[in-house]
């Protein structure tokens, strides 16, 4: 699985597709993270492992949720399509599937994990940790109901996870990449050269004579394509979204006075308190804690005693709704300053709790949100509007009219792009003013026709309606209408050549018991000297082309790169090839061991996930799971 994800993520949109996909399962532990593990039986199977069966219907609903997820963070919806060319449809299977294994490896094995952990496991997540740096309740139901998960199933889900983590954790202990490995890799990153070099451009080059009318003729005709005009298509387009119309949008003062009341809690500042928390595993236990409390035995005192640290304790200056367990959050908020709880049982645990500073809440004042205030309810109105809006349209496009006509009966605004090409420019080079951000309306565009009925793109919470309207095909142009680009082209291409014949004969002036510095007088170019560079460094004044061409080339050896253009060629010679040994107790050393170590876990626990699936059984039904993401019964 972990592989087929790497696969996936090696050329650019693949890499963006997986960035995103990895943004949605922030909340991820190790080994895998949050995922629907399914119960039960469907009476419909898409798969099956060992006893776990995974319906089609419960598959279908969390590759829904993912796609969902995903479009949310591209801004705009992710189609099936798309998402079957992405590969995500087998990945999501691959995921539930190994997940499926593993929680039933740990079944099997009759693993488990106490509250009290599972409860330590998330109030560590530094994803749910706020601005103090302490766990942040509000941010822990934001994120978690984004991703459709109330604190019931997410503390479930959790359960699950540090099972999984259990197994990895046994199956990869030990794994430990060798010494050899960290040092060639080392190398490899941390290996400088040092080259002298000179630059030829259009100077050395000398004069490029205008080209006659045949060889301009005769070089055109051998580039026609080069120089084909695109397709151009003209659009016409209206966008409605809520920011739109709010800006048309008036908001009196009553009505913003009054959303304030209702919002205020919103936007105020909670009480906040330094809390500390010991968990006991039983009442009698606490109790017996408490007592022993006393101006020369304190709270920290009884830490020690029980072999726990500050850090153990620490829960941070937090607000009442960022403690989980409302029954500690209670009595930790109904304490005095520097005070101590009596014994409350929680939802982990029975626990003591210790109250340290406490920082009053604040409230802002109307006049201070005003602005902000009506700015929101003129959006949250206009959204009511743009649903209104949007049912009008579709009635006029569904009546025949066009978008131009329907804009005009609804008292809207079209835009009418006379030639745009897919690239989004206009005949002239320069890019369409004025497209709707967030939308792909020109691909869009090039993906439909003349006369045909567009769905509305979904943007910013609003529509866009477009039709178009006319299509220029591609076709040649004539000389005559390309002359100025083909003469700069072919100036272009003479330059290149004299540069690239100049470079090669320098190369082989350039034998070992040449001096540089006299080649390069004798050809009047100025010989440089770079700093040392390692072969991923940007160096000023030379192209990548020519860092990489450096790292190909032995010391003291001569060769020749394209610098930033093709008017620019680069001659150099090695001078130096420098590799600091590696320091085994630094941290870089360390950084480069976590980092091969996660190499060599992520393939000890994608092996051992094949290895259960293998021995537990695994089935797929191909023929609902192409039904369950959108293929059909096509599963290639």
């Amino acid at each position: 699985m972990l592989r087929g994800i790497r696969k996936a993520s090696t050329n650019w949109l693949g890499k963006t597709i997986m960035s995103v996909v990895m943004g949605v399962l922030i909340l991820s532990f190790a080994v895998w993270g949050i995922a629907d593990i399914f119960k039960g039986y469907g009476q419909s199977s898409l798969a099956k492992i060992g006893s776990t069966e995974i319906s089609t219907e419960q598959f279908r609903q969390l590759y829904t949720d993912k796609l969902q997820q995903i479009g949310r963070q591209f801004g705009r919806p992710l189609t099936s399509e798309q998402a079957r060319a992405f590969g995500l449809d087998r990945q999501v299977l691959q995921q539930v599937i190994a997940e499926a294994a593993l929680d039933e490896d740990a079944r099997r094995k009759g693993l488990g994990v106490s509250d009290a952990e599972v409860m330590r496991q998330i109030t560590a997540d530094p994803n749910f940790k706020g601005s103090t740096g302490a766990f942040d309740g509000a941010r822990f139901q934001q994120l978690i109901r984004s991703l459709g998960y109330t604190e019931q199933r997410y503390i479930a889900e959790q359960r699950k996870v540090s099972l999984r983590r259990q197994i990895a954790g046994t199956v990869t202990g030990g794994a430990e990449p060798p010494k050899t490995m960290l040092e060639a890799l080392s190398r490899f990153q941390n290996e400088q050269r040092t080259i002298e070099y000179v630059k030829l451009d259009t100077a050395q080059a000398g004069t490029v004579e205008a080209p006659s009318p045949e060889a301009l003729a005769a070089y055109f005709e051998d580039r026609k394509t080069q120089f084909r005009a695109p397709e151009y298509r003209k659009i016409a387009f209206v966008v409605m979204t809520p920011e739109e119309m709010a800006k048309w949008s008036v908001v009196s003062d009553d009505d913003a006075k009054k959303a304030f009341e209702s919002s205020k809690a919103r936007m105020s500042t909670p009480e906040q308190r330094q809390l500390s928390q010991m968990v006991f595993p039983s009442l009698a236990e606490a109790q017996a804690a408490r007592a022993k409390l006393s101006p020369t035995f304190t709270f920290e005192d009884l830490a020690k005693e029980r072999g726990m640290t500050p850090a153990d304790l620490d829960l941070g200056m937090v607000a009442k709704a960022g403690i989980i367990d409302p029954t500690v959050a209670d009595a930790a908020f109904a304490l005095a300053p520097d005070s101590i709880s009596e014994p409350v049982q929680g939802r982990f645990g029975t626990v003591l709790v210790k109250v340290g500073k406490i920082q009053p809440g604040t409230e802002p004042s109307y006049d201070s949100v005003a602005a902000t205030v009506k700015r929101d309810l003129a959006i949250e109105r206009a959204r009511a509007a743009v649903a209104d809006m949007h049912n009008k349209m579709e009635d006029e496009r569904g009546g025949g009219s066009s978008v131009i006509e329907a804009a005009k009966k609804l008292g809207l605004t079209a835009v009418t792009v006379e030639a745009v090409d897919r690239s989004g420019r206009t005949p002239d080079g320069q890019p369409v003013a004025g497209l709707p951000v967030g939308t792909d309306l020109v691909s869009q565009a090039f993906a439909s026709n003349v006369g045909v009925d567009n769905d509305a793109l979904q943007v910013g919470g609003g529509y866009v309606w477009f039709d178009v309207l006319g299509v220029t095909p591609s076709h040649d142009r004539t000389l005559d209408e390309v002359k100025d680009q083909v003469v700069a082209r072919w100036r272009d291409d003479q330059i290149a050549g004299r540069l690239r014949s100049k470079a090669a004969e320098l190369v082989e002036k350039l034998g070992p018991a040449a001096k540089f510095a006299d080649v390069a007088a004798a050809a009047g170019v100025k010989l440089e000297t770079s700093a040392p560079f390692k072969r991923d460094a940007t160096v000023p004044g030379l192209s990548g082309g020519v860092v990489e061409a450096a790292f190909r080339s032995a010391k003291d050896a001569a060769g020749s790169a394209q610098g930033a253009s093709s008017a620019e060629w680069i001659v150099y010679r090695v001078t130096d090839i420098t590799a600091p040994a590696l320091d085994m107790a630094s941290d870089e050393a360390k950084k480069l061991k976590e980092t091969l170590q996660r190499g060599l876990t992520d393939e000890q626990v994608a092996q051992y996930v094949g290895k259960i699936e293998s021995e537990i059984g695994t089935r797929i039904n191909q023929e609902a799971f192409a039904l369950a993401t959108g293929a059909g019964t096509n599963t290639n």
